[in-house]
């Protein structure tokens, strides 16, 4: 009676697990679908299959006219890519510190106002950041830092709140024994050298993760890219001058160079997260466990 029980178990268990394989695979090829179009369409010509009217998927004639148009002097891409590229790293790299500093000082250190501080940013990142676009926009203006200067205006919008997203940092330092800290303070340790001698050394997912995170957000930026950078062409990051494209009057040749410029702004990203996606995921597991 149990071996008969225990098959039928094994029985269904079996059912069950192909069953929820060939949901998971019908999702993944849902997920997937729009990612393989672009980068089929990226190998389509415009000369030879009349870019985007076109009734099926695959390229009767494979192409690398669009690459070779973003490497050419017909257009500013390597600009706007250089752009993107000088403003995420910039903005991963600022951010990346004072995320740590901030989350350092609010697990480690009791002042007074700490509580207050902690849910009135919580409080206040709540509201969508474009409610403040018109004004930071004249903020910027004032300092020069839109249009031509708008890279810098950028970066220096990006990294000036960033003290905010101290949560995830936090509740990973949090987990890190406090008595390690003490250990050092009473051997003579300041502040700062536990910081970097110990707790540094010891948060390279977090780190990781957040400036992962960090890198994300200028990369995909447009809105607000769009609105500084506005009307000026050698200003652009990848996402508005892109955008840019499909507004033209020519939709249909610069749509398989759109899909072309698509597929090298997503090479970075997709790199970095294969060779760091298991400290990205201890990193976020990890600054889960407390607040």
């Amino acid at each position: 009676m149990s071996n008969e029980n225990t098959g039928s178990m094994s029985k269904k268990r079996l059912i069950s697990n192909i069953v929820s394989y060939i949901i998971l695979i019908l999702i993944s090829i849902i997920w997937l679908f729009p990612f393989v179009g672009l980068v089929l369409n990226s190998f389509r010509s415009y000369q030879t299959e009349y870019g985007g009217m076109v009734d099926y998927m695959i390229p009767k004639q494979f192409s690398l006219d669009n690459y070779r148009f973003l490497f050419s002097g017909d257009t500013n891409y390597l600009r706007w890519y250089g752009n993107t590229i000088v403003i995420a790293i910039f903005v991963s790299a600022l951010q990346t510190i004072i995320v740590l500093c901030v989350s350092y000082a609010l697990s480690r250190m009791r002042f007074a106002g700490r509580t207050l501080l902690m849910r009135f940013w919580l409080i206040l990142g709540m509201f969508p950041g474009f409610l403040t676009m018109i004004c930071l926009y004249f903020l910027l203006k004032s300092m020069g830092l839109t249009q031509a200067g708008a890279i810098p205006g950028l970066i220096l919008v990006s990294v000036a709140s960033s003290g905010m997203g101290y949560y995830v940092c936090k509740g990973y330092f949090d987990t890190i024994p406090k008595a390690l800290d003490e250990a050092a303070r009473i051997d003579g340790a300041s502040r700062a050298r536990v910081f970097f001698t110990m707790t540094i050394p010891m948060s390279k997912p977090i780190i990781i993760y957040t400036a992962l995170v960090a890198f994300m957000a200028p990369w995909c930026d447009y809105v607000f890219a769009s609105y500084i950078a506005f009307g000026h062409d050698m200003s652009y990051n990848v996402a508005v001058a892109m955008q840019r494209w499909v507004w033209t009057g020519d939709y249909q040749g610069y749509f398989t160079r759109f899909c072309a410029g698509g597929v090298l702004v997503s090479i970075p990203i997709t790199i970095l997260f294969m060779l760091l996606q298991g400290y990205y995921v201890e990193g976020v597991t990890g600054g889960a466990v407390k607040g």
